[in-house]
């Protein structure tokens, strides 16, 4: 399956200051995929090492020897490791010891040498009793396939060409079918796994199993690494979809737990937001940049890494989501929020903020910063759309900021001067565009 992220590969292995590469993300986004494609497209030869229980990787970084390791890595594998020709990949390296902090010595003893580790984003961040190479290596984040990845693994390359130009007019003849393939990815989401099983099968029920036990490997994750802290977690993850389907949906702990405060979830968020599971959005108090500057961190929404997931998690029937129109009206835009999130993620690796008033029920769902301006961002799950909060935002309230706003939604493109409406299937191109 094609992912966007191949080229940023590209673009490392041709860097003139490349160092050792993390390639980093939540379990079973695609990482071991995409580094093997990786390495069989573009060098003379792999090497590829899994470290999950394996015996030969927890002895190979026994010490700091960058020569010694290659030699122990061409006896094991009967090949000749040659700088500039070889992709070396050490998969799940955060299941050795020392396994990131070899990477130093890579970069500094050897410069050469293209090596590339996969890591959990979970493992990585756990492992406080081990140094972090810090300026030693170069990052990339991987997330789940995003909506035009999902029209490329369903064979649509010309329609991701077309949506990709943002030529409106064009789009527009088009409008019922990629509204078709958008059902389908509020359903199928953007696990490879799930979207492969899908493309190869349209079968929902398969789709929802894979689903299932995507989101139960991570309870076992949380048991494996929280333990005394795995049931707060857990009810904590388990309230994101009810949290989703309010109005407001500023995060309310009481809604975990009768009594619930703060204190009592505050590890058990951060352990989700470090692991990938859960994308945190905080509030900010104006609409100015930096917007850091004006960010409220007691207030903030929760939403899930993917979209499928969430449908699964929610219990949404299949049949809604793929044969009706439930998919863009269900649980008060929930899914549909979530889904312009993740297509905001994928596209910019950046996190939004939202905006909200004291002493009113008026929201604006995003805030993002773009070619030095701040974008107010309303996402609407259907084509009858009213902007009356947005509206005063943008020409009462902060008028002074010269603000021009993005209405995402079920309608084709129109311009308003200080509003554009853009397709919620153009969503990530969009926003690919303003980079």
């Amino acid at each position: 399956m094609k992912r966007f992220i191949y080229s940023d590969l590209l673009k490392w292995k041709f860097r003139p200051d490349r160092k050792p590469l993390i390639l980093l993300g939540t379990r079973q986004v695609g990482k071991t995929y995409i580094l093997k494609e990786f390495g069989k497209n573009e060098f003379k030869q792999m090497v590829y090492l899994n470290c999950h229980q394996n015996k030969f990787a927890e002895t190979l970084f026994r010490d700091f020897s960058v020569e010694r390791i290659i030699t122990d890595l061409e006896r094991f594998f009967e090949t000749k490791i040659m700088p500039g020709e070889t992709l070396v990949v050490f998969d799940e390296i955060q299941e050795v010891k020392d396994g990131l902090a070899v990477l130093k010595y890579f970069c500094e003893d050897m410069p050469l040498l293209h090596v590339a580790v996969a890591g959990s984003l979970l493992g990585i961040s756990l492992k406080e009793d081990e140094s972090y190479p810090v300026g030693k290596v170069n990052t990339l984040r991987m997330y789940p396939m995003s909506f035009n990845e999902y029209l490329l693994a369903c064979g649509r390359d010309k329609l991701v060409e077309l949506v990709n130009t943002l030529e409106w007019e064009a789009i527009n003849a088009f409008n019922d079918v990629l509204i078709d393939y958008l059902r389908q990815y509020y359903f199928v989401g953007g696990m490879p796994e799930a979207v492969k099983s899908f493309t190869e099968n349209n079968d929902a029920t398969l789709v929802r199993e894979i689903q299932h036990e995507i989101l139960d490997a991570y309870m076992r994750d949380i048991s494996k690494h929280t333990k005394h802290k795995a049931e707060r977690i857990r009810q904590l993850w388990n309230s994101i979809p009810a949290q989703l389907a309010r109005e407001n949906k500023k995060f309310i702990f009481g809604a975990i737990k009768k009594g619930s405060r703060a204190a009592d979830y505050e590890e058990a968020i951060q352990w989700l937001v470090d692991a990938g599971l859960v994308y945190k959005v905080e509030r900010a108090t104006a609409p100015i940049m930096p917007l850091k500057f004006y960010c409220d961190y007691s207030a903030f929404k929760l939403y899930f890494l993917d979209c499928g997931l969430l449908a699964c998690l929610s219990e949404a029937s299949p049949k809604d989501l793929l044969l009706g129109t439930n998919a863009f009206v269900s649980f008060k835009g929930a899914f549909t929020e979530n889904y312009v999130l993740q297509q905001f993620k994928a596209a910019t690796g950046d996190t939004p903020y939202y905006f909200s008033k004291d002493n009113s029920t008026m929201e604006v769902d995003f805030l993002y910063q773009s070619d030095g301006r701040v974008i107010p961002v309303e996402v609407k799950a259907e084509v009858n759309v009213k902007s009356k909060s947005l509206y005063n935002f943008v020409n009462v309230d902060f008028a002074d900021e010269q603000l021009k706003a993005l209405r995402i939604s079920m309608k084709p493109f129109i311009d308003q001067g200080w509003m554009k409406n853009i397709p919620l299937f153009t969503a990530e191109a969009y926003f690919r565009n303003e980079q």
